[in-house]
C-alpha cells in the first residue's frame, strides 16, 4: 500500500530543521504483514529527543529510514500465526521487540532483549525483514517501528494491546516517554514511600519520571533544569522544590534543600555535565540512575572511590528496565485513576507537513512532548 511518511535520508544536517528540511515527507510503498507481524494504522506519533538524535548524528542509524519509535495506533490486518489481537484492537508501539528466548528475556527483562537489539541496530523488523520501499529501494526501520507515517507494519513482539478508552494521543506517550521515565522510578531505582529525590533534565522522560516519583509516594522531589518555564512546569506537576542548573551553586543548593544530598537522582539530560551533577547530588549511600542518551563517544569522569567508601551506586535505565506487557496497562490504570496525569505532558500537536518545525522546537527546549496526528 501507498503512505506519507517521513523520510530520513542523512543525517547531520543543520538547524533549524524547518528550513534545511532533514525529514521529508515522502509517499511510500508499505508491504502487508509477514508471518507475526501486524499492520497498525497510526493514530499518533511523539516527537522524542531519541529521534533527534538520529537526526544530528548523534547515535548513529543506517540510512536511509523512516523515523519515529513512539506512538499508539488501531490494528489494520495480521500477519499469519498473530492470534491474539483482532482488527480494531487499540495497540501502543514498543521500540524494542523482546524475543522471549534470549538470555535477558528468559530473565524477565525483555528492554535487554539480544535479537531486539541486533534487529534495531540493523534498521529492520525483528523478523530481520524491511517491509518500507521508495521506488525501489529498501528503507530502513527505526528501532522497529518507524512510526512518523500514516501506517506501519510491526512485529507482533513490538506492540501491547491497550484500553480502547485512553485517547490514543495520550497513550503514544506511554511507548517511551512514560515506560522510559515512571519505570526508571519504580522498576531500575525502586524508590521507596517517603524517598528523597531529584530529576534532572525535565523533558517528557524526566517529567514522566517527576510524576511516578510523586505517585511512588516521594516526599521530597527536586526538579532540575535549565529553563525557567521547564521548573514552573514541574512545580505544577508535583515537584517540591526547584533548582536551575545554570545556577553556579546548583549542586549546593541541592544539597542544602535535601539536608547533604538526595537518596535517589534521576538524570535524563543526556549529557554528561547534567550525570555528573546527578551523581554528586546523592548523599552517602544514594542511588543515581541515569536515562538519557549521550553521544557514544561521552566519557564519565567519576570519583572512583565514592562507590566503595560512600557505597553509591550508579545505574544505567534503559526503557525504565520495564516489561511492557506488565508495566503499560499498570501505568494506564493509574492514569485514569488521576494519580498519573500523563495528559498534561503533552504540549502541542503537529501535522505530519510540520515535523522539521517540531523538532527545532524540541531542540530549542521549547516543547516537552508534542504528537503527529493523522
Amino acid at each position: 500500500m501507498k503512505i506519507r511518511a517521513a523520510v530520513l535520508d542523512n543525517m547531520g544536517a543543520a538547524p533549524p530543521y524547518a528550513q534545511s528540511r532533514p525529514l521529508r515527507i515522502a509517499q511510500v510503498e508499505l508491504a502487508p504483514p509477514g508471518h507475526g507481524e501486524v499492520l497498525v494504522r497510526i493514530a499518533a506519533a511523539g516527537l522524542c529527543h531519541s529521534d533527534l538524535s538520529v537526526i544530528n548524528g548523534d547515535r548513529p542509524r543506517p540510512m536511509p529510514m523512516v523515523l519515529g519509535h513512539e506512538a499508539a495506533g488501531v490494528v489494520e490486518a495480521l500477519g499469519e500465526g498473530v492470534t491474539d489481537l483482532q482488527r480494531g484492537d487499540h495497540v501502543v508501539v514498543i521500540f524494542v521487540p523482546s524475543c522471549g528466548h534470549c538470555a535477558p528475556c528468559a530473565e524477565g527483562r525483555p528492554a535487554l532483549c539480544e535479537p531486539g537489539a541486533s534487529a534495531n541496530g540493523a534498521g529492520t523488523l525483528l523478523s530481520g525483514a524491511r517491509r518500507l520501499t521508495r521506488e525501489g529501494t529498501s528503507l530502513n526501520h527505526h528501532l522497529g517501528c518507524s512510526v512518523f507515517a500514516e501506517y506501519a507494519t510491526l512485529s507482533r513482539q513490538s506492540l501491547v494491546k491497550i484500553d480502547p478508552e485512553v485517547p490514543l494521543e495520550e497513550a503514544a506517550l506511554f511507548g517511551c516517554a512514560v515506560l522510559t521515565g515512571v519505570g526508571a522510578v519504580v522498576n531500575t531505582a525502586q524508590v521507596r514511600l517517603g524517598a528523597s529525590v531529584a530529576v534532572i533534565g525535565l523533558g517528557g522522560v524526566g517529567l514522566a519520571a517527576l510524576l511516578g516519583a510523586a505517585a511512588a509516594g516521594a516526599r521530597q522531589i527536586i526538579a532540575v533544569d535549565l529553563a525557567d518555564d521547564k521548573l514552573e512546569m514541574a512545580r505544577s506537576l508535583g515537584a517540591t522544590q526547584t533548582v536551575n542548573a545554570g545556577d553556579p551553586d546548583a549542586l549546593e543548593q541541592i544539597r542544602s534543600l535535601s539536608s547533604g544530598g538526595v537518596e535517589f537522582a534521576f538524570e535524563f539530560a543526556g549529557s554528561i555535565p547534567a550525570l555528573e551533577l546527578a551523581y554528586r547530588a546523592t548523599r552517602r549511600g544514594g542511588c543515581t540512575v541515569t536515562g538519557g542518551l549521550p553521544p557514544s563517544t561521552a566519557v564519565l569522569p567519576l570519583p572512583a572511590v565514592s562507590l566503595v567508601a560512600e557505597e553509591r551506586t550508579l545505574k544505567g535505565s534503559y526503557i525504565g528496565t520495564c516489561v511492557p506487557s506488565r508495566d503499560i496497562p499498570h501505568y494506564m490504570a493509574l492514569y485514569r485513576q488521576g494519580r498519573l496525569p500523563v495528559n498534561l505532558l503533552l504540549t502541542g500537536k503537529l501535522r505530519l507537513d510540520e515535523i522539521n518545525l517540531g523538532f527545532d522546537r524540541l531542540r530549542e527546549g521549547k516543547a516537552v512532548r508534542q504528537v503527529v496526528t493523522f
